[in-house]
């Protein structure tokens, strides 16, 4: 019986959630900001800033993440990508999640969380066999990941439409996984980026130092959990702060200003500490808005690491070469900017948080737009190489 012949953006996992990522990440911001200046959004019993919110993890992040997972794992685990039925089936969960958030079309509170929630236990149950195969242990990572989001979006559904707890716990449970991507990624992208660049450089691993900058940021998570606004918070936030400015320097990212796709890896994860010493110094007493380090760690280092990674693995496993196209070098820009507007910019004058938020979801959306427009005929077309994936 002969095999179904699937469309290119279905024959690698990366290609139909990285550009769903860049879609969603585009619209949702002016969507939500049209619905705080009084235009209708008809979604489920949520106001604009919790729809916001859970679809910024559960959407746009649990997307990206989605499209990673699925092209890290078979490269990891030495085993075939996932492509065709499958992808087509997950696609469509996160696609279903995504219409009742928004559309109800009068289902049920309990209709809608159940389509909403579907969508990751449905990511684990599918990479699940490939990493027991592998035996790596160290992979179980991502099911440990996958199941506290899930925990995090059923608490959110079943705890009242707020559900801070929920969020806060989502938030650091991504937190954690950037820490471990990040320090997987950075240390050989940065060593070969430079090599090809003529620098006769290889950065040093610590393991040491990346276990304990990993514990300390589980830790933090626990502590949130706990005792959110004690002091014991505080601590942990500044010690976490202090760790991941000492791992990032090891890897030596002045040194990428010449390689956008390096340097914008290296401004994400640096978007970690800042906001973990925001958060720090917001529990301690200073005097600055409660959400600047949750803007910082969201439209910073989320938002950035995410745009870096999609940007480079979309080009790599396409067979291209590693080059940032000249409208990506702008729309890795852009989001910077969008990062530092939205988290510093009422910390300066608090008093036009409006206009700041409107500059910020400004750039943010041009920055995806830019995205979209540059990777859809990518992640539609073949390989450049010629090869399957």
């Amino acid at each position: 019986m002969k095999r179904p012949v699937y469309p290119s953006i279905l024959a690698y996992g990366f290609r139909p959630f990285f550009l769903l990522a860049g879609i969603h990440a585009a619209l949702a911001i002016p969507v939500w900001i049209s619905s705080l200046h009084g235009h209708y959004l008809p979604g489920p019993p949520l106001s604009a800033h919790s729809w916001h919110a859970h679809e910024m993890i559960f959407g746009f992040v649990a997307a990206a993440m989605a499209g990673f997972i699925l092209t890290a794992v078979p490269s990891w685990t030495g085993r075939r990508g996932f492509a065709g039925a499958p992808l087509i089936g997950l696609t469509l969960l996160w696609l279903a999640g995504r219409v009742v958030m928004t559309f109800p079309l009068g289902m049920s509170a309990l209709a809608i969380a159940v389509i909403d929630l579907i969508f990751l236990p449905a990511l684990a149950f599918t990479i699940l066999p490939s990493l027991m195969r592998s035996g790596n242990r160290r992979n179980f990572a991502f099911i440990g990941v996958l199941t506290a989001l899930f925990a995090a979006n059923f608490h959110f559904h079943f705890n009242g439409a707020v559900a801070i707890d929920s969020l806060r716990l989502a938030i650091n449970v991504v937190l954690i996984l950037l820490v471990i991507v990040g320090g997987r990624l950075l240390p050989p992208f940065t060593s070969s980026g430079l090599k090809q660049r003529g620098a006769d450089i290889r950065i040093r691993r610590y393991p040491l130092l990346d276990r304990t900058v990993l514990i300390v940021v589980i830790t933090v998570l626990i502590v949130d959990l706990i005792a959110p606004g004690a002091t014991v918070a505080a601590v942990t936030s500044a010690i976490a702060a202090l760790l991941l400015s000492l791992q990032l320097a090891r890897w030596q990212g002045q040194r990428t200003l010449r390689d956008p796709m390096l340097w914008i890896l290296h401004v994400g994860y640096a978007w970690l500490p800042v906001a973990l010493a925001l958060k720090a110094a917001w529990l301690f007493g200073v005097p600055i808005p409660g959400t600047s380090w949750l803007h910082a760690i969201t439209t910073g280092a989320f938002s950035t690491m995410i745009l870096a990674v999609m940007s480079r693995a979309a080009l790599g496993h396409t067979g291209r070469a590693l080059v940032a196209p000249r409208r990506m070098v702008v729309a890795y820009i852009l989001l910077t900017g969008a990062a530092f507007t939205r988290v510093f910019g009422p910390i300066l004058y608090a008093d036009a948080w409006s206009l700041w938020m409107a500059v910020a979801a400004l750039l943010w959306s041009l920055s995806f737009t830019l995205y979209v427009i540059v990777y859809a005929p990518i992640l539609c077309s073949p390989r450049a190489d010629g090869r399957a994936g």
